[in-house]
């Protein structure tokens, strides 16, 4: 590949997740599903959530089409199920009672950070972060070009978006400093609400991909 269309590949593949991973979008989630959490447990859920992302990506740029064949497993299959997560977390957000997180008892604080190490995976981490989207998009830039060096590529600028993503995250500090609780409230019920539709949206994509499955599989 020339120098020129490498350059102009790795924008496309940087703009690709960037448009799947919307760090900006996704920090108002980020923001209600953490904020009950203090500094230092909101910078360790982003950096796992993000950690959790980079693997599940780099796993599946290199490995998606044979651990998809080894399972049996569509890419429609995978959005369903991604999609019904997603409705859970998010009808959680939207009927959520405020917790409280101070002067803990020792049974509370275990409790909080389970929560926290289990939040970070899923469902920041995964699908939130490296869901059905993103992992279809990593898998065609790179059976785009199959080479070595065009995986690595696709690798590293996932990386460097995850650490964007990182920072976007932790910036969520200085932001709800400077926000009415009340309207954290409010935040944490809408973002609820929007990632509803989105799960919504990711089961009709993954119905729509079934349906189109199906039909080739009838014409074949």
């Amino acid at each position: 590949m020339k120098v020129h269309d490498l350059f102009l590949h790795s924008i496309t593949v940087f703009m690709g997740f960037f448009a799947m991973l919307n760090p900006i979008g996704n920090l108002p989630v980020f923001m209600g599903m953490v904020k009950n959490f203090d500094q230092k447990t909101q910078k360790k859920i982003a950096m796992k959530s993000t950690t959790v992302a980079f693997v599940i990506i780099a796993v599946f740029s290199i490995f998606g089409h044979i651990i998809f064949r080894l399972f049996g497993i569509t890419l429609p299959a995978f959005q369903i199920a991604g999609g019904i997560i997603v409705f859970i977390i998010g009808f959680q957000m939207l009927n959520a009672r405020d917790n409280s997180i101070h002067n803990p008892t020792l049974q509370e604080k275990d409790a909080l950070e389970n929560e926290a190490r289990d939040m970070a995976i899923s469902p920041l981490g995964i699908p939130l972060l490296a869901g059905p989207g993103t992992i279809s998009t990593a898998m065609n830039f790179v059976g785009a070009e199959k080479s070595i060096s065009n995986v690595l590529m696709v690798i590293l600028i996932f990386a460097v978006m995850c650490i964007i993503t990182y920072f976007m995250f932790v910036s969520s500090q200085v932001i709800s400093r400077k926000l009415d609780p009340g309207l954290l409230k409010v935040v944490s019920r809408i973002m609820g609400l929007i990632l509803a539709v989105i799960a919504v949206q990711m089961m009709i994509n993954g119905i729509e991909g079934t349906v189109d499955l199906f039909q080739l599989s009838k014409v074949g």
